[in-house]
This record gives C-alpha cells, structure tokens and sequence, in this order.
C-alpha cells in the first residue's frame, strides 16, 4: 500500500469547510480537476452517500465510509484501472487558531508484491496531484465565498 498526504491551512472555520466538503455531489463546483460531479444515492449525507465524477475521460464512483461533521470525510473510489485494488480518500479538518488545518491522506494498494507495490507507488505520485489541485480548488472557494459575504 502506498499513501501520500497534503495539508493546507485555509482562513476559514471548521464548520465553513465542512459546508463544502460535506455538500458530496458538488465537488465539480470547486475542484478544478473535476469536469462534472452528481449523487448516484439518494441519501446526501453520511455513509453510504454516492457520488459519480467525471475528469476528462474518465468516469470514478466514490462511496463515503466515515462521516463525521466538521471533523472527517472518508470515501473510496471506485472505477479505476483493475490493477489496482482499492483507493481511499480520507479528509480531516483541525481547528489552527482561527483556521483550519485540513489534511488530504490517500491510499492506495496495488496488492503486496512489489510490481504490484510499484504500481501502487506511482498511482499515489498521480493522486498527490489530484490532491493538490483539489486543495487548492477548496482554499479558493472558500476564499472567494468569504469576499462575496463580507
């Protein structure tokens, strides 16, 4: 198994993060990586909550595992190529003074051999990327929703 983290202090409460984050199918509206985003269940919140992304290409399913308010996002993603066997997204969100510390973990597992560990390795380099942007994306919005309501 590989896995890669990125952080990000964002001016902003836990609580507005949150907002965003747990708003599941909205994910295209922020993350510049992700061309069009819905919810595939009906449930919006909590686990079980699914949703379907589109980037270029490519077509992925996440489905959360944890959820916990203002505090965790925990979701697989499905739909990726074969060789690998799974892939888990995790968000954490800290209070840092009047911030938030938010944290991106990814990981993924190829299986225990180590071809299979290599591809597991290089996957992760690929969702490191993914993981910046969407950091990023998320920082902006934030951003840019606070400007509009001072």
């Amino acid at each position: 198994m590989a896995t890669v983290e990125r952080r990000a202090i964002i001016d902003a409460t836990r609580h507005d993060v949150w907002s965003v984050l747990s708003d599941f199918g909205a994910i295209s509206g922020w993350a510049p990586n992700v061309d069009h985003s819905c919810l595939l269940s009906e449930q919006a919140e909590g686990a079980g909550t699914t949703r379907r992304i589109q980037t270029d290409r490519s077509t992925i399913v996440e489905t959360v595992q944890a959820w916990e308010a203002d505090s965790t996002l925990s979701y697989s993603i499905t739909g990726l190529p074969p060789v690998i066997r799974s892939v888990v997204n995790t968000w954490r969100l800290e209070a840092d003074a009047e911030a938030t510390r938010v944290t991106l973990t990814t990981e993924v597992d190829a299986g225990p051999r180590p071809p299979q560990q290599i591809v597991a390795r290089l996957a992760a380099k690929r969702f490191a990327s993914a993981s910046d942007q969407m950091i990023a994306g998320l920082t902006r919005h934030i951003e840019s929703r606070k400007r509009v309501a001072a």
